[in-house]
């Protein structure tokens, strides 16, 4: 018969073996760059994220996830270059660019790249936390398609109702009418929109395919009744005027992601 003191190191036992049993909490964070080239020279851009950079980024621990570009001038077509990469970390990643940004070989890739000048006039980033309906990225084999970058502002204290109404109604539609649904987001930083934004990425077979399914899924009568249902209990819309912003994207032939 166990004594009291051995039934209670056996029940710490249990406990610490299940304790660590259990999985580590999952810190990966993802961060969305924008490269704005100097006039002319986006191809010397892309070549350099081609020949080098996505190399150097993997090197230093950095996931290439997808690298794309605008399909509208007033979105940056010809000048602009959108990519998303992860990090195991917020530290991980400070610690990646800092080790990128010194490492011998990338700092001769961009010496040469700019011979003749700079190729790059601006450089934005956000840091994002996947949010609790964003899908794993799935495998895709097929033709190129055609991405969509979304971008939702919310009023101050809404950013929950807005999740909600994706997480329980909108990607469900979207998945209902074609669309893929690739990743969901909130900006990890205040300066940045942290609070009130959301950030998506829907995937389309191409233009004519995504006019079509914006088409049906407006006028689905389960998406009418839920963006109603949403906005009475919350007290009004959950974007703020013009706070919706769509930028078609084509991805590069060294996107991971097609």
């Amino acid at each position: 018969m166990k004594t009291p003191l051995l039934r209670l190191l056996a029940l710490f036992s249990f406990f610490g073996c299940f304790a660590s049993a259990q999985p580590a909490p999952d810190t990966t964070v993802y961060e969305l760059r924008t490269y704005t080239a100097t006039p002319g020279n986006l191809d010397k851009l892309l070549a350099r994220f081609r020949d080098h950079t996505l190399r150097i980024f993997e090197k230093h621990g950095m996931k290439n996830l997808g690298y794309f570009v605008p399909t509208d001038k007033a979105d940056g077509a010809g000048e602009k270059l959108v990519y998303l990469i992860a990090h195991t970390s917020r530290e991980a990643a400070k610690q990646s660019w800092k080790n990128f940004s010194a490492d011998p070989e990338w700092k001769e890739v961009s010496a040469k790249s700019q011979i003749a000048g700079k190729i790059v006039a601006k450089v934005e980033s956000v840091f994002l936390t996947p949010t609790d309906f964003s899908p794993a990225i799935a495998k895709y084999q097929g033709a190129p398609r055609l991405f969509e970058l979304r971008t939702y502002t919310t009023p101050a204290g809404k950013i929950a109702a807005l999740d909600a109404r994706f997480r329980d109604h909108t990607i469900a539609l979207f998945a209902k009418h074609g669309m893929t649904n690739l990743g969901y987001y909130h900006p990890s930083d205040a300066d940045k929109g942290a609070g009130q934004t959301l950030i998506y990425f829907l995937a389309h077979a191409n233009r004519e395919a995504a006019t079509k399914s914006w088409a049906a899924f407006r006028s689905d009568p389960a998406w009418v009744a839920a963006k109603a249902a949403s906005e009475k209990v919350a007290g009004g819309p959950l974007t703020i005027t013009d706070g919706v912003k769509s930028v078609f994207l084509a991805p590069t032939d060294f996107s991971p992601i097609k």
